[in-house]
């Protein structure tokens, strides 16, 4: 049995995110002591795996879908993976501004991916 392309692509986008999100902005809580630059060869590292599943899913998604569709899906990723993390891993409050970007992220999604 196959997986499907959007279920592959999906998934390999939500744990692509997950690293980007970790070597984006973990640094500022763990590693806020050292310099600069140590934060961002710790990044660097980090933003490598990202990239191992980034580039595999964007070119199984590819397959199937535009570059723009790509491209939203990303970004709608990006923003479930980005707010847990701010919540629980660099304890920031909730904030409603949160469920707007992700309604206009739905008018985004409806627009690219609209017949």
């Amino acid at each position: 049995m196959q997986i499907p392309v959007i279920v592959q692509t999906v998934g390999l986008l939500a744990l692509s995110n997950v690293f980007m999100t970790i070597a984006w902005y973990g640094h500022l809580k763990n590693l806020s002591s050292k310099p600069w630059w140590i934060a961002a060869i710790v990044s660097w590292s980090i933003a490598l795996f990202e990239y191992l599943l980034q580039v595999p899913a964007n070119r199984i998604g590819y397959t199937e879908y535009s570059l723009a569709q790509l491209k939203i899906l990303q970004e709608v990723l990006t923003l479930a993976v980005f707010v847990p993390f701010a919540m629980f891993y660099m304890n920031q409050p909730f904030k409603l501004d949160y469920v707007w970007a992700a309604l206009c992220l739905v008018g985004a999604v409806y627009f690219i991916f609209r017949a």
